[in-house]
């Protein structure tokens, strides 16, 4: 084989991420400082900042980015290519590394995320379904289900 056309993707999980019980996790995968709970499943091509929690029998899919200051409950299932933000840009400009610029998220117990959802920083509460695709940009108080851009109750 040309080592031209040779690309090798390494894992790079760092000595401070905080693993439960029984973790399976499918390199390559990005997670520094996080939290993983009791059977949980991270699929390939995900990254989890620091300052992440992901609670018990969650399951995150391929391609996930979570970003700092994201805290996803128990039972929770986040589809492919979910994005978390954490940047509202309200300086007219990204924080640039300002951490106290930086929202939170806080994702309840038994939420489903479709693909490609966006989830910039709300709160969700428990029992809350989250259609492919939809933007999430308010908090969401009532279980049900919310798709479109932006994100509303069916």
């Amino acid at each position: 084989m040309n080592n031209n056309s040779l690309t090798i993707f390494e894992s790079k999980i760092t000595e401070d991420v905080i693993f439960g019980e029984s973790v399976k996790i499918v390199n390559p995968v990005n997670l520094y400082g996080c939290s993983i709970g009791n059977k949980c499943f991270i699929g390939p091509f995900t990254e989890i900042q620091k300052r992440v929690t992901i609670g018990d029998n969650t399951k995150v899919q391929s391609h996930t980015f979570i970003c700092e200051l994201v805290t996803i409950g128990n039972n929770c299932f986040i589809g492919h290519g979910v994005m978390f933000i954490n940047d509202l840009f309200e300086d007219g400009g990204p924080a640039m590394g300002d951490v106290s610029k930086w929202k939170s998220t806080i994702i309840g117990n038994n939420v489903s995320i479709g693909s490609n959802a966006t989830i910039l920083p709300v709160t969700i509460c428990d029992n809350v379904v989250i259609g492919a695709g939809a933007v999430v940009t308010k908090n969401i108080h009532l279980p049900g289900i919310y798709f479109g851009n932006p994100a509303r109750k069916k």
